[in-house]
């Protein structure tokens, strides 16, 4: 089987190869960010109280989210150590592996005693387990994009590519669902004691799933290809920074990301904190509008995904951007309404579907700024290097302008606003000329002329 990513798949696979492969991506990515995602909702309503108890609640708040920030920190460390493992060995070894680390920790989380039981070894088993949340998740991403966008027929890339991303609805999904429902059926004392573990002792079934999809999955076309012509980089992460192209691609792609790590971490992570804390709502109002706006995401991502394979991804980036910044004022103003309808409205709205327009098309479009040889290094380093950023510093940022605002919206705005200036400016600055819409082409252009190698 020689034939690259952009060959079509009905020459070579089965329709059911396909499904098990689109399968493994979607079941795989939802565990990861299932278990990701439980650290985030659980710093705000849970960890604070039991892990990092202070006389001020927005204290406790703000070194809770202290550590789920350590976790978008260590994703670059999984991203090169594993980018390095895909590039050189392959994609599968490396998917299976960071499901197994991930599985590990969250389960671990779910049993580590409270400070008030173990003291100050609390906090410090938390911010261990975290660690290995944010390396596995790290390693995890950029080879569940790969594993579906090189198995994409030509053309398709946009939609094959959306079905990982679609993993990540799935598990806020789960996620705020089982927060929801084991608080609605526990009393608030009973959740806080022992409720809000079940959650994370669920993983280690959803991980037995996964695995068990992911073992029958073979190596992408691409990468067999590339290892048959011998033609893999010796030090991946080395090669990126030597080739100008790559370098270019790499800051511009992480300005990009930013401001779509800043949107989904506004209104899936802070804003349970900010409605709970600050607008006083009820927890589960909350939780159910974040869930109401990732079963919307399951829809809109492929259907996103789908578009940008007739438009050119980058502009369409570009706009998702515009409107989510120029959304983020007006939607906050409406979550202070109090009003239940419209604060699930206003959410489902904003993360359901304005948000799709930059998540679904990310995956293709940062595939395409790299060589097979080096591309899980590099979206890998794009996405978890600007995630320290983009992503893991947002609700402590964020927590912290709300603070010094007084509750007021004024700080928390401007420092979206800028960011959608930053990410517009990157994503248009790409040169589709550089980019590797045809994979089979472009490669064998670098390949033999090496084109920009030298610094």
């Amino acid at each position: 089987m020689s034939a690259a990513a952009g060959s079509p798949v009905k020459e070579e696979f089965s329709k059911k190869d396909i499904r098990t492969v689109m399968l493994s991506c979607v079941v795989g990515t939802t565990v990861e960010w299932y278990d990701f995602f439980l650290y985030g909702m659980a710093a705000g309503l849970v960890f604070d109280k039991l892990y990092f108890p202070t006389a001020d609640p927005l204290i406790g708040t703000l070194l809770a989210f202290a550590t789920f920030a350590v976790g978008f920190v260590a994703r670059p460390i999984g991203g090169l150590v594993f980018g390095h493992i895909g590039d050189k060995i392959g994609r599968k070894t490396t998917l299976v592996t960071t499901m197994f680390i991930m599985g590990i920790a969250t389960f671990l989380i779910g049993v580590i005693p409270s400070y008030e039981v173990i003291g100050v070894a609390a906090p410090i088993l938390l911010i261990i387990m975290r660690i290995a949340q944010g390396v596995a998740v790290g390693g995890e991403w950029g080879g569940a994009v790969l594993m579906a966008v090189e198995y994409a027929p030509q053309g398709k890339r946009g939609f094959y590519g959306s079905f990982p991303q679609i993993g990540l609805a799935i598990g806020l999904v789960l996620g705020t669902g089982v927060f929801a429902l084991l608080g609605g059926l526990l009393s608030d004392e009973a959740f806080l004691a022992w409720g809000w573990r079940i959650a994370f002792l669920l993983s280690a079934v959803l991980v037995g799933v996964g695995l068990f999809i992911r073992l029958k999955v073979m190596e992408t076309p691409a990468f067999r290809k590339l290892a048959a012509v011998e033609e893999k980089a010796t030090i991946p992460a080395l090669e990126l920074m030597r080739n100008r192209k790559n370098r270019r691609h790499i800051f511009l792609g992480m300005g990009s990301r930013w401001a779509e790590g800043v949107a989904f971490n506004l209104w899936a992570v802070f804003v349970i904190a900010y409605g709970t804390g600050t607008l006083k709502l009820e927890k589960n109002t909350i939780l159910l509008a974040v869930m109401a706006a990732a079963i919307t995401m399951v829809v809109a991502i492929p259907v996103m995904g789908k578009i940008s394979d007739h438009i050119d991804r980058r502009k369409m980036y570009t706009v998702g951007v515009l409107i989510l910044g120029a959304a983020t004022y007006p939607a906050l103003l409406l979550m202070g309404t109090g009003n239940t309808l419209v604060i699930v409205g206003t959410i489902v709205i904003v993360l359901g579907i304005f948000y799709p327009i930059i998540y679904a098309p990310e995956a293709a479009l940062f595939s395409e700024l790299f060589p097979t040889r080096v591309r899980y290094s590099g979206i890998s380093v794009v996405y978890q290097v600007s995630g320290i950023f983009a992503s893991g510093m947002t609700p402590l940022l964020l927590a912290f302008l709300l603070r010094e605002a007084n509750g007021g919206l004024g700080l928390i705005v401007a420092y979206i606003l800028a960011i959608t200036v930053v990410s517009a400016v990157c994503t248009m600055a790409i040169r589709r000329k550089d980019m590797f819409i045809d994979v089979d082409e472009n490669d064998e252009i670098l390949h033999h002329q090496r084109e920009g190698s030298v610094a």
